[in-house]
């Protein structure tokens, strides 16, 4: 458990960020624990990401948790949804059932019920599908003896379903044209950065996507905005041939392609055989947990600034949110490229450090209004529910939006 760092240099710093960012507690408000707000009936529409990490070792866990009503975990992420009220939330890392079970045990038992007087929050419209993780290949890929081990599946996952996606939405998801890339083969991807020397012949039957990439379109007061959520691998956790490194990268550039669309998103084909990306003129959020730094992450490899694929596109803006929480927890980290206000998520010291990862990236044409990771400073509401080991070792993210 990280412990809050008090000394004048944090305060120093703190105080620096305060200015340099012009906020105020009547602007901070919003992103520092209040609650009520919900946007639906206004112009405004909130979108958020959020690594939760409700998932669990084994199979039926998450399940089991959630039916309980009574699980700390959930509670603790429930209230922090509740405090920032997101219209649309993308929750990486919870474990996938495919009869949204878990889902609905999270909605009824968590979100709906107010958790420490917070504001309950109903979607109506919930969305997951298959992925990747923990799907067996049947083949030794980590080249360890065994070809059952979580790094044997076509994601790393100890069961199929592990660490999987949920979009919860209070708008409606058109469920019939949304489209998935579960099945996307990574030799396909011209140029793929696929290490053939370590994979051999089973290189051309990877697929890309260690989860899966989705293009959900959802009808926000009569405009379709598109919500496109992923979740490529950390860019380590691996050896000199740096499959993940590599692989996140590529899983990163899968989304840039798709963005950018036209003749450099051709290759690119969906679950149902349907090629290319998205048309011109399409507005989007794309949101989700990333796993790449814009400067920092590791040794240099082609994972670590693989975000910028995306963020140099002419047709993301880049909010830039912040927090003040980021800023004294990072106190004392060296090395870094990466501003604190800017970080995301709390890993370990010294290396890699914390880092910004998780993104919600509007289509250029799309009114930002504001934008904040929740990540609490000594001294705001709900500054207990920050270290990993009490809810997640990543942080919301929101945006808000002018329709």
């Amino acid at each position: 458990m990280r412990s809050p760092r008090f000394s004048r240099t944090v305060v120093v710093v703190a105080i620096t960020f305060l200015a340099m960012s012009g906020a105020s507690t009547a602007a901070a408000a919003p992103g520092f624990g209040s609650s009520d707000f919900g946007t639906t009936g206004g112009s405004t529409v909130r979108f958020a990401t959020y690594n939760a990490s409700l998932n669990r070792p084994a199979a039926g866990g998450l399940l089991t948790d959630l039916q309980s009503g009574d699980n700390a975990q959930a509670k603790v992420i429930a209230e922090i949804v509740q405090r920032n009220h997101p219209d649309v939330l993308l929750l990486n890392e919870f474990d996938y059932y495919p009869d949204l079970a878990a889902a609905q045990a999270f909605s009824n038992n968590y979100l709906k019920r107010s958790q420490r007087g917070a504001t309950p929050i109903d979607y109506p419209y919930l969305y997951t599908a298959p992925v990747n993780t923990g799907v067996p290949t049947g083949v030794d890929l980590n080249k360890d003896g065994k070809t059952d081990g979580p790094d044997d599946a076509y994601g790393f996952g100890a069961f199929p379903g592990q660490y999987g996606m949920l979009v919860a939405s209070k708008f409606p998801i058109d469920t019939a044209n949304v489209r998935t890339f579960q099945n996307f083969l990574w030799k396909d991807m011209p140029g793929n950065l696929i290490p053939r020397d370590y994979y051999g012949a089973f290189a051309d039957k990877l697929r890309l996507s260690s989860k899966s990439h989705w293009d959900l379109p959802i009808d926000v007061h009569g405009r379709t905005i598109h919500l496109l959520a992923s979740h490529p691998t950390p860019p380590s956790f691996d050896g000199p041939e740096d499959r993940n490194g590599r692989r996140n990268h590529d899983e990163v550039r899968l989304s840039a392609d798709y963005i950018a669309g036209g003749t450099r998103a051709d290759y690119i084909y969906d679950d149902k055989g349907v090629r290319g990306g998205l048309p011109r003129g399409a507005k989007f959020v794309m949101v989700g947990d990333q796993n790449s730094d814009p400067n920092d992450g590791g040794a240099p490899g082609p994972g670590v600034g693989a975000i910028n694929q995306v963020l140099s596109l002419p047709r993301v803006q880049d909010p830039k949110p912040t927090s003040l929480g980021a800023v004294i927890d990072s106190a004392g980290e060296t090395g870094h490229k990466t501003p604190p206000q800017y970080r995301t998520a709390d890993f370990s010291d010294p290396e890699p450090g914390n880092l910004r990862v998780d993104y919600v990236l509007p289509s250029r044409g799309l009114q930002i209004v504001g934008s904040q990771v929740y990540w609490q400073a000594p001294g705001q509401p709900l500054r207990e529910f920050m270290p990993p080991t009490v809810s997640s070792d990543h942080r919301l993210v929101w945006l808000d939006l002018r329709l």
